[in-house]
């Protein structure tokens, strides 16, 4: 992979110096909040741009289009905001529900839960690795007039950076490719938190010259590789929270073990493509029908190894060392029809079928208990969508369901929007889904004695209604209640090991959201706050009751609009509360009641310009942490990140 990095960023800088024209971006106001940014590009000549020959006099940014999973197209954003300093990270998303490890790469906290979801399928195990793993709906398709680049680079800690390279190109008007690399290597400041992770991926998008015929298809390769240490052992918390002198340099700690690695692996092959059998032609057309069919594979597995047994922290194992590894393999087939008319609005209907294979390669006899190896089986689902829009009201809703197989699953979800003008929008979302829980809590196997289970466990039922109120000149609310039947989570037994538990009562989970920004001339305070509050599941869904981020900055032009400035400090704060373990063995986080954190407030200072399509990023990261107090954790025995200055980019080329 990494002598594919290397030939791909070569050939781009063959295909970069032979370009003969470099557009000009002409950035007009920007919208940040309450502001309008709109950008185009303009090119310098007339030449041809297409291998048709056609003229392109001039390529503007709203044709550089950007296509989700869902069909829903936004452009190409080469604009300076406060919203991409928060997304300007490795995940490249906003992190306020997140709370980083120590060192970039690693895992994450999770500080808000939301429980919509449309699955008929238990997911893969080892959550706590997949923050970073490319999911289908995370894929997007792209439409551009002239090649289009991205690069992004930022500093990690020690020996290492993050580079995530983009290339797209439609090589016609019908055709287009994307490829793109994010790779990781980070040595980080504790021993044995080294973190290499790649993500590969590569799309295409593609119709007929008649419009009937639509295809899009991506291949996705990932890996992420880290050092595992257990976090500090308990008698060196004295010595962090204190701030001993002899302990600033954070590689002088004794984590609990270094001997470890968990990696987690997969690859998916997927093409969704459709046929138009009846074709809206014009605005008198009032029907249209399509039949379309959906192929993918996905290949993953986790694999934790150690060297030695560390028993008095996981228990007695079979062997002298650790290799456990757990395999998923997944196929999923769908055909679907979809009927649009003007009057009665889009409806489709499809018919599923999954095959799954789960597991390890040998049973297991535990203390007497023979633990399988395998769940496999087979599949065969249903669903239907609707979606029809009435002036200024949209309504939509869709389900699924399992009809024969091993698996009982259903999900319903119904949306209602009011478009009262360009600015207000309220939506309202009702969502019901019951499937079993991941397929680590069903069945598990280790090299570690106490880490092998076998569960029948019933379906995790979820209730979810929301309410959201999204306006720039008023506030941007979000509200939703939710109700967990039969929920699942890990938890140490009274032998103090971890195993998977299933709570047989209902809980309840409040949540709302208020997002407002206030400013004046060319200062701004961007306010985001969340309220939480979990009824009849406390000691099982722990979540801390406040999250705020407030950010006071400042913007202007300098330099005759050659370059544009944005600075400012971000005040990060979650209130204290028993906050969710980290499972090395499992790649699981689970839930402990004997100690709480939070209550730390995290100060960054920024520094971000933007000259022509180049955005700069500078920032001084949790620059309060030497004179607020050294109690700030990610997790129990995990150390948040101390004082940092970070460097980054992103790059924009529009050839």
């Amino acid at each position: 992979m990494k002598h594919f990095c290397l030939l791909f960023v070569f050939v781009f800088s063959v295909i970069y110096s032979y370009s003969q024209e470099i557009p000009v971006l002409i950035e007009k106001a920007p919208r940040e909040g309450n502001r309008t940014v709109n950008d185009t590009i303009s090119r310098r000549s007339g030449k041809s741009t297409s291998n048709k020959g056609i003229k392109n006099l001039e390529a503007k940014i709203e044709q550089y289009k950007i296509i989700s999973h869902q069909n829903d197209t936004i452009i190409v954003d080469t604009t300076l905001t406060i919203y991409k300093e928060y997304k300007f990270n490795y995940l490249r998303k906003d992190e306020f529900d997140l709370l980083p490890f120590a060192n970039i790469g690693q895992t994450y906290n999770t500080l808000s839960y939301n429980f919509n979801e449309t699955d008929l399928m238990p997911r893969f195990g080892s959550r706590a690795r997949h923050f970073n793993h490319i999911e289908i709906e995370d894929v997007n398709y792209y439409y551009v007039p002239t090649p289009f680049t991205e690069l992004m680079y930022k500093t990690a800690f020690e020996q290492g950076q993050l580079l995530d390279a983009f290339f797209t190109v439609n090589m016609s008007p019908e055709f287009n490719f994307s490829i793109a690399y994010k790779g990781l290597r980070s040595l980080g400041n504790y021993q044995h938190t080294l973190t290499s992770t790649g993500n590969f991926r590569f799309t295409s998008n593609f119709k007929t010259l008649n419009d009937k015929y639509h295809a899009r298809a991506h291949i996705v390769m990932q890996d992420q590789m880290n050092e595992e240490n257990g976090g500090i052992k308990d008698e060196d918390i004295v010595n962090f929270e204190l701030g001993n002198p002899e302990f600033i340099d954070r590689s002088v700690f004794d984590p609990n073990f270094e001997d470890a690695d968990g990696i987690l692996v997969g690859k998916r092959f997927h093409l969704d493509h459709f046929y138009n059998l009846i074709k809206t032609e014009d605005s008198i057309s009032s029907n249209s029908l399509s039949i379309g069919n959906i192929i993918s594979y996905k290949n993953k597995f986790y694999r934790y190894t150690q060297t030695s047994v560390q028993d008095q922290l996981f228990g007695e194992a079979f062997n002298n060392d650790i290799q456990d590894r757990t395999n998923l393999e997944n196929f999923y087939g769908e055909a679907n029809a979809t009927y649009m008319s003007n009057t009665l609005g889009s409806i489709k209907a499809n018919v599923g079928y999954s095959q799954y294979n789960y597991g390890y390669s040998q049973i297991v006899q535990v203390e007497g208990n023979t633990i399988t190896n395998r769940l496999k089986g087979n599949i065969v689902s249903v669903g239907g969508e609707y979606k029809n829009t009435f002036g200024k009201f949209l309504i939509h809703g869709k389900f699924g369901l399992n009809v024969s197989g091993d698996f009982e699953a259903n999900f319903f979800e119904a949306l209602a929007r009011f478009k009262l003008n360009d600015d207000l929008r309220i939506v309202s979302t009702i969502n019901l889904n019951s499937r079993l829980p991941n397929y680590n809590y069903l069945l598990y196997q280790s090299d570690y004695l106490k880490y092998n289970w076998q569960n029948n466990f019933q379906n995790v039922e979820t209730k979810q209604l929301a309410f959201n109120i999204y306006s720039d000149k008023l506030v941007n609310l979000e509200l939703d209640f939710n109700t967990i039947t039969n929920y699942a989570f890990f938890q140490k037994n009274i032998d103090g090991n971890t195993k998977p538990f299933q709570n047989d009562e209902a809980i309840n989970y409040f949540r709302v959201k208020v997002s407002k920004e206030i400013s004046f001339k060319n200062l701004a305070l961007n306010n985001t706050i969340r309220y939480q509050q979990v009824i009849d599941g406390e000691g099982i869904l722990n979540v801390p009751e406040f999250i705020t981020r407030n950010t006071l900055y400042y913007s202007n032009h300098l330099f005759k609009k050659a370059l544009y400035l944005q600075t400012g400090v971000t005040f990060s704060y979650f209130s204290r509360y028993n906050m969710n373990a980290y499972d090395p063995v499992l790649g699981e986080f689970y839930v402990q009641n004997e100690n709480n954190f939070g209550s730390f407030p995290r100060l960054d200072f920024f520094l971000n310009v933007k000259v022509r399509q180049t955005r700069i990023y500078l920032k001084a990261e949790h620059f309060n942490s030497s004179f607020t107090g050294y109690n700030y954790y990610s997790a129990p025995n995990e150390p948040y990140r101390d004082f940092v200055v970070r460097f980054g980019l992103v790059w924009n080329f529009f050839l």
